[in-house]
């Protein structure tokens, strides 16, 4: 494969295919979160049921992204970060043609595993291809632009949604998949990992992440960076109809638009941090303004809608979700604190076991509301404050990145 220089623009090839990858992927891994009421009402299930196993289908899609990151962040040190994406993308393509088809709520569970572990490619590999191809000074804003835009993938899977029957809306993701990897051609491999094949350096072993205290560490604080935002998605927002009903709220709250409006919200607050860090020269104290705003967010989440509207639940939606758009700069960071032998395995598998906390943050969630005195919304507010109080631990303790030269390898 040919070797790819560092360029000055943000708006090269790489950067442009890695944004449309993530749209695809975003659309794909949120499509269930979307049209899990309809599809699970289709398909037969109680209200009840459509809770209980709603969460079991997400928990298990975020079990298959955790087992895809290692899968796939491996491959992406030892084979490439670009050539690794052809298998990632045609298996999530694949598994969602299939998920048109689903019957029963076990093969919801398999399929929706199998989509996870090719979905878990998509962003740590091209955010990986970005950082390596533009200059230390650009590479945050590159990144942003890649989220900002993927991340609007999910506002599209809800206009589709609105259009069309829910098994067709599995089929056009499958279809958009299998687009990208004709544009996938175009993107031509990181100078930084043909440099380093050259040298006598284990590549994409995952166990060195964690054989080391100090590697183990870094690795663990960028996971727990990231886990405010699927607190937010994976429950606040996924679960907005039940919480809805909890607040007291009339009319009930539909999911898939309370994620489009989250996402709306992320797609600006992931540009807009890229641009506070750039502002700062810091990926830290960027991190902590959108923390703050993201504290301020669900206090109102938590206050002001008892008794509300839908529209009001939906505005604030839209704030949570800008407010946790910091996924660039935390993706970005977890590129950023590793070397070229061990990046795509960390820049893959870091987003995907943060995905990978929304099955634990559910069972917290779950025991928690279930305690005596406690109940569904009191259980919130409780998990909320146990995850964010965690991750800003982390967030404290890291390194700062922005200045970091990516040129080197773990030893």
């Amino acid at each position: 494969m040919q070797n790819q220089t560092k360029t000055s623009s943000i708006f090269s090839i790489t950067v442009i295919v890695a944004a449309l990858g993530y749209f695809v992927d975003i659309y794909d891994l949120l499509l269930f979160g979307i049209i899990r009421v309809p599809s699970l009402k289709e398909l037969g299930l109680t209200p009840e049921q459509i809770t209980v196993d709603g969460e079991s289908i997400l928990s298990w899609q975020m079990f298959g992204l955790m087992l895809g990151g290692i899968i796939w962040g491996v491959l992406g040190d030892k084979r490439g970060r670009s050539s690794v994406l052809f298998g990632s993308i045609l298996l999530y393509s694949l598994a969602n043609i299939a998920n048109g088809f689903v019957q029963t709520v076990d093969q919801y569970k398999w399929i929706r595993f199998i989509a996870g572990i090719g979905l878990a490619g998509e962003l740590g590999a091209g955010v990986t291809l970005v950082v390596e191809s533009l200059p230390k000074e650009k590479r945050g804003i590159g990144a942003s632009i890649v989220a900002g835009f993927g991340i609007t993938g999910a506002v599209a899977a809800f206009f589709i949604k609105e259009n069309f029957h829910w098994r067709t809306c599995y089929f056009i993701g499958g279809g958009l998949g299998l687009i990208l990897l004709l544009l996938r051609v175009s993107v031509l491999e990181s100078s930084m990992f043909k440099n380093m094949k050259e040298k006598s350096v284990q590549r994409g072993n995952f166990i060195m992440l964690i054989n080391n205290g100090n590697r183990l560490v870094r690795y663990i604080q960028s996971i727990l960076i990231g886990v405010p935002t699927w607190l937010v998605i994976g429950v606040l927002i996924t679960f907005s109809r039940e919480f809805g009903k909890e607040f007291g709220i009339a009319e009930e709250i539909d999911p898939g638009k309370a994620i489009m409006f989250a996402y709306a919200g992320l797609a600006l607050g992931d540009v807009t941090i890229g641009l506070v860090s750039q502002w700062l020269k810091s990926r830290k104290k960027a991190l902590y303004v959108f923390y703050a705003l993201a504290s301020i967010c669900l206090v109102l989440y938590f206050t002001v809608l008892w008794n509300g509207s839908a529209s009001v639940m939906y505005a604030i939606c839209g704030a949570l979700g800008f407010a946790a758009g910091f996924w660039a700069v935390f993706v970005t960071v977890g590129a950023e604190q590793f070397g070229t032998n061990l990046r795509a395995t960390a820049a893959t598998t870091i987003p995907n076991m943060v995905r990978g906390t929304v099955p634990l943050m559910l069972l917290l969630f779950q025991f928690l509301r279930n305690l005596p005195g406690v109940g569904y919304v009191k259980g919130g507010i409780y998990t909320s404050i146990i995850v964010f109080a965690i991750c800003t631990l982390a967030v404290i303790t890291s390194r700062e990145t922005f200045h970091k030269d990516l040129n080197y390898e773990e030893v």
